[in-house]
């Protein structure tokens, strides 16, 4: 794990050189900011070992384009869609694999353009019932309010999102969802546009009285790709809580985001 964690520091050192400061910069404070301005689209792959009794493995990548939608001078809506592409072993028994797609998560944030001293946004979210494996789906369509809210100075990025989903169709056979997710969240990025933070993921069940929490350190580095602009994010993932038989032992988050600036 320290190696994994010495190379990604290396490598992200070297993405730093080629890149004009001023530009990584304010695209890392976008990138800070979740309803920022700016088309961006991020796949983030999560991989955690050593889950429950088996002791088994999930890969989740989690494909995640956002398109900011200008609906007037004063207001944008910035859209977002979560789809996890998941793959797991020795979880629903010993030697069995799932994979496949997992429910999409939908979301549009509703944000005034100027806000100067607290950026925020408010809307709906809905579940989709896409999941093509009957362990990685709740075949269950939902819907419920999120919001997000941010406070951005001296490089500093500080703010939270939650959602809650109430499932409102769907296959009667399965269970009702009510869900809620939180995540606070805290980066600092210097000048040359590389960055620190950390998120916290709490998962709440209410049907099933669970909670699943994680705490996601990471670091940052903004760079071109040729012409194409990206950033690169790396670090371990802590299982705090989860449902009895389900936490695993640890886990790695890597992301790239191709950026899309106006």
């Amino acid at each position: 794990m320290k190696k994994i964690i010495l190379s990604a520091f290396f490598l992200l050192a070297i993405f730093q050189f080629g890149f004009a400061q001023d530009d990584a910069a304010e695209l890392a404070k976008k990138l800070a900011n979740p309803i920022a301005s700016l088309i961006s689209v991020p796949f983030q792959n999560n991989t955690d070992y050593g889950i429950g009794s088996l002791k088994g493995s999930r890969n989740t990548m989690n494909i995640q384009p956002v398109v900011p939608i200008s609906i007037n001078k004063n207001i944008n809506m910035i859209t977002r869609i979560v789809v996890p592409v998941i793959t797991q072993y020795n979880i629903t028994a010993p030697g069995e694999k799932q994979a496949g797609l997992g429910d999409a998560v939908m979301s549009a944030f509703f944000s005034p353009t100027n806000s100067e001293k607290l950026t925020w946004g408010v809307g709906p979210a809905l579940l989709l019932p896409v999941g093509t494996n009957d362990f990685l789906t709740t075949k269950k369509f939902g819907m419920g309010p999120t919001a997000v809210a941010l406070k951005q100075m001296n490089g500093w990025t500080v703010g939270g999102l939650i959602n809650q989903i109430w499932s409102v169709a769907g296959n009667a056979e399965r269970p009702d969802v009510s869900q809620m997710f939180v995540q606070p969240f805290v980066n600092y990025n210097w000048k040359s546009g590389a960055g620190i933070g950390a998120n916290m993921e709490w998962t709440q069940n209410w049907k099933a009285s669970t909670s699943t929490l994680w705490l996601n350190p990471t670091i940052s580095a903004v760079t071109s790709l040729g012409k194409q602009k990206t950033q690169f994010v790396v670090g371990p993932r802590l299982n705090l809580a989860a449902p009895e038989g389900g936490k695993a032992d640890w886990g790695w988050r890597a992301v790239v985001i191709f950026l899309f600036p106006k």
